[in-house]
């Protein structure tokens, strides 16, 4: 089958398939670092239960962006 044949058959898929579809080629082209990961999710779900107990408060990411380039443009 050629390649713009599987294209125009995943695009008639479903988005959900389509989805998991692209998922699925872009971790064949980088593989997931399992270690790595898994320090990730440990950050991430740290943060998040930090910002849900109200131990820190969320920032918007306007804000945040306007600091940095305060503190560039100096």
């Amino acid at each position: 089958m050629k390649t713009s044949e599987l294209i125009a058959e995943a695009v008639s898929l479903p988005v959900e398939e389509r989805t998991r579809m692209v998922e699925n080629l872009l971790s064949s082209l980088n593989p997931p670092e399992t270690e790595v990961d898994r320090a990730w999710a440990s950050v991430a779900h740290r943060r998040l239960d930090e910002l849900r107990s109200g131990q820190v408060e969320a920032v918007a990411g306007e804000a945040v962006f306007e600091r940095i380039r305060l503190l560039y443009a100096k």
